[in-house]
């Protein structure tokens, strides 16, 4: 296999020098980006076409960070979005378009094309390899990059972090409690208490934010619905059990991950008709979907909430 290929099918990219070691020449890669065949992923820093068109945006944004600290040599370790990101967290609705760094060598603060270099402290201790990255601790990186987003985009890196299991509330809060006075810290104060791990998607935490910010009573997360013999019949994303009301977040990708083998789309979207009907069912309770279009259309969202909930505004 063609070594440049192979660098940037298993690292993400390939570097000026190391075509130029294999014979190729810089006019060989001018005309590569301008025919299509290459991408630029940075300055000095390439890769096939083919592959990064098949990156998804947070891919292509690990990409770049693995260019970035290249480039830096042992000058700098991944952090705050990047970092989070390295690590599995959600990040949505966070700038992707530049990468995050925190200097080790002492050097100042900037903001490059694609790269963000903040200053800190940073312990001997701190450093983590993470799939080739070298990454700031986990509630350090998710809290920093907190500070970046609004209170809902906390949210969902909160409960994001709590989801994947890389500390507990405790953690989370005793980071918050440590960075208190910090400037861009004062949004975080609700976000950081709501956090809960059950939450395992970006549309079940943006669906709290909604139910907070709208006055509506917090529901219970991951609701079980089991049948007479004990059996669980589902597992609802929010309950509110003394309303006699269930609901769950719709995203396009969920029926991509409820896909067993050899079946289509159809047959899981048919398969969760048949599991919405049995809860309803045993419940005897009111049941709604929410997508995503619904959590930027708060009011009417809540309204309709609010009357099957039969709660005052």
């Amino acid at each position: 296999m063609d070594i440049l290929r192979q660098l940037a099918e298993t690292r993400g990219f390939f570097t000026r020098a190391e075509a130029l070691d294999t014979g190729e020449r810089d006019r060989h890669l001018i005309a590569g980006v301008a025919s299509g065949v290459l991408v630029r992923v940075r300055h000095g820093y390439y890769t096939y076409a083919d592959i990064w068109c098949g990156l998804t945006l947070e891919e292509r944004h690990l990409a770049l960070a693995g260019a970035v600290q290249h480039a830096l040599s042992g000058s700098v370790a991944i952090s705050h979005i990047t970092g989070a990101l390295a690590r599995g967290i959600a990040t949505w609705g966070a700038d992707l378009s530049r990468v995050h760094v925190t200097r080790l060598d002492h050097g100042a603060g900037r903001i490059e094309q694609d790269a963000v270099h903040h200053v800190g402290l940073v312990g001997s201790d701190d450093i983590e390899v993470v799939n080739g990255l070298r990454v700031l601790p986990a509630d350090r990186c998710v809290m920093e990059a907190a500070t970046l987003v609004s209170s809902e985009k906390a949210l969902v890196l909160f409960d994001s972090f709590l989801h994947e299991e890389l500390g507990d509330h405790s953690v989370l809060f005793e980071r918050f409690m440590s960075m208190e006075k910090w400037g861009r810290t004062r949004h975080l104060h609700i976000p950081v208490r709501m956090a809960d791990g059950r939450a395992d998607s970006p549309g079940e935490s943006r669906g709290r934010w909604l139910f907070r910010l709208t006055g509506l009573p917090a529901p219970e997360l991951q609701f079980v619905v089991r049948r007479p013999d004990g059996s669980v019949a589902g597992i609802t994303d929010w309950g509110w059990k003394d309303y006699g009301v269930l609901g769950e977040f719709d995203g396009k990708v969920k029926y991509g991950r409820l896909l067993r083998p050899d079946e289509s789309p159809g047959d899981a979207v048919f398969r969760e008709k048949v599991r919405e009907d049995e809860i309803r069912e045993l419940t005897g309770y009111s049941m709604f979907r929410l997508i995503w279009s619904d959590l930027d259309n708060r009011p009417v969202t809540a309204a309709r909430i609010r009357r099957l909930l039969h709660v005052a505004a």
